[in-house]
């Protein structure tokens, strides 16, 4: 009985784990900036991190940052679009793998500067609401 518990256990895990996408050899370049806190970027970069461990099957990120305070203008303005008080632009790179990720990616192929649009929800944590060129 424990041995089937087991081997049921260690097949989930597996197949639960086959799917997700890769993020442990991720480079996190450090940006400085005097609007967001080491922290609160770290945490923006953490959420990333999570949504593409479970949504982006086949690719592996490759590279990730924040965007920069020049670029908080576009910042202000994904804060008022999705009603929120403030919000966070991260960069990335990424590797698709030949199976072309989700089948919304081309395969075998590295996509660079992908942006990450978090706004900040009430509780004060970042929320992932929009990614892409």
């Amino acid at each position: 009985m424990k041995k089937t518990l087991s081997v049921t256990l260690l097949l989930t895990a597996m197949i639960t784990l086959s799917g997700c996408s890769n993020i442990k050899d991720v480079k996190i370049i450090d940006v400085d900036s005097e609007i967001y806190s080491e922290s609160e970027i770290n945490s923006a970069i953490d959420t990333v991190e999570e949504y593409f461990k479970l949504n982006f099957d086949g690719c592996t990120l490759t590279m990730l940052k924040y965007a920069g305070d020049d670029d908080n203008k576009s910042a202000d303005e994904w804060a008022k679009r999705y009603n929120a008080e403030r919000a966070i632009v991260l960069l990335s790179s990424f590797d698709v793998d030949s199976s072309g990720g989700d089948g919304s990616f081309n395969p075998d192929s590295t996509y660079k500067d992908w942006q990450w649009i978090l706004v900040e929800n009430e509780s004060g944590k970042w929320e992932h609401v929009d990614h892409g060129y």
